[in-house]
């Protein structure tokens, strides 16, 4: 079984999608699944099963900018590289977003498995919905990662969805030698704009003890305004961060914060810092409710969050958590625990099991074209 997966977004950005997609492919070539990755790459393609599709430019969605592909020379490279590799079955993450994965849609190779990851309100939803449902009706499977983006695509398209919880690489992040450091640290990963909340954490800064260090990696639009607005010494711009270093930081960090305001459908980064042993702190937005709370996708309810839940935008209970979080060891200890249980619960081999049978159902399917 020869298996396409097709990411719309560059793989030489950090991301969920590109992360979850990466993973996936994996999995299944250790299970011995030939498998290969479509996606737009602005540098050399981080793993040699994947195949570039061209490089990306910033486009606005979902209150973010996202790195796509919507060039024609990216489309002709998508066309082709379908054609030549004779897939089984095509599993295309964020099917509608403009680029191969639209493309893919459009073309159908092969038997289409589509999986949704966005949540909230999206204005290329409302203004395309003919279209977007007639998309759909090309999908043979259709999967979301939470009930917020299964809502967010069946509000406006229609027809059965399936929820299949993102998952990780659980040995990688336990296994991560940790970065060096010298005193208690809390670290910040994401995009610098308005919705990931790294300015909610900057205000917090009054709070944390004097001998904290923060380390905050990443880049965006609000980068330099940030930077000129907070000189705490206590703090160290790390700029933007490979995956190697992202996986020693996460295991050294004494706390890993996630003060997000919206637009996270399903927050992995809290996952990957609960299986690297990190205690998380997080705002109480719906995706990483379901992270800390929620029923695992084998039905387990964790007996308390597995991560210290705040308000969202608001410094002060945010200073408060993390500061506890910091000096308190039996605090941190307990959350530790819960949230390398937690983690388990969601390795990325469990979602390759229920992808695999998905993809060995559609298999089958006369379904091209």
């Amino acid at each position: 079984m020869r298996i396409g997966l097709v990411c719309p977004y560059s793989l030489s950005m950090p991301g969920g999608v590109q992360g979850q997609v990466l993973s996936l492919a994996r999995s299944l070539r250790r299970r011995g699944i030939e498998t290969r990755v479509l996606a737009p790459c602005d540098g050399p393609p981080p793993e040699g099963f994947v195949i570039p599709l061209g490089k990306s430019v910033p486009m606005a969605t979902n209150g973010s900018v996202a790195p796509l592909a919507p060039d024609p020379s990216a489309q002709l490279r998508t066309i082709r590289a379908l054609w030549d590799e004779d897939f089984d079955v095509v599993h295309i993450h964020e099917p509608f977003a403009p680029g191969p994965t639209a493309t893919t849609v459009l073309l159908k190779p092969a038997p289409l498995l589509g999986t949704f990851h966005a949540a909230g309100d999206s204005r290329a939803y409302k203004a395309l919905t003919p279209l977007l449902t007639w998309g759909a009706s090309r999908l043979d499977d259709k999967v979301a990662v939470s009930t917020e983006a299964r809502d967010l695509a069946q509000g406006h398209v229609g027809g059965e969805f399936d929820v299949l919880f993102n998952g990780i690489e659980i040995d990688r992040f336990a296994e991560a030698e940790p970065w060096p450091i010298d005193g208690p640290t809390v670290l910040f990963l994401g995009r610098h704009e308005s919705r990931k909340g790294l300015r909610v954490l900057l205000e917090a800064l009054p709070r944390l003890p004097a001998d904290c260090r923060v380390w905050v990696a990443g880049s965006g639009p609000e980068t330099d305004e940030l930077r000129a607005a907070f000189t705490d010494d206590r703090l160290e711009w790390l700029g933007r961060i490979d995956d190697a270093e992202r996986d020693r930081r996460l295991a050294a960090a004494t706390v890993f914060c996630a003060p997000s305001l919206r637009g996270e459908s399903f927050g992995v980064i809290l996952l990957e810092a609960m299986a690297a042993g990190t205690p998380v702190v997080a705002s109480d937005i719906d995706g990483y409710l379901k992270v800390a709370t929620a029923p695992a996708p084998d039905g387990s309810v964790p007996d308390e969050p597995a991560a210290r839940l705040v308000p969202s935008d608001d410094p002060d209970a945010l200073g408060e958590a993390l500061a506890e979080v910091l000096g308190d060891p039996t605090v941190a200890s307990s959350l530790r625990a819960s949230g390398r249980d937690r983690a388990a619960r969601f390795d990325m081999e469990l979602l390759c099991d229920a992808y695999v049978e998905r993809y060995l159902a559609l298999a089958g399917r006369s379904t091209r074209g």
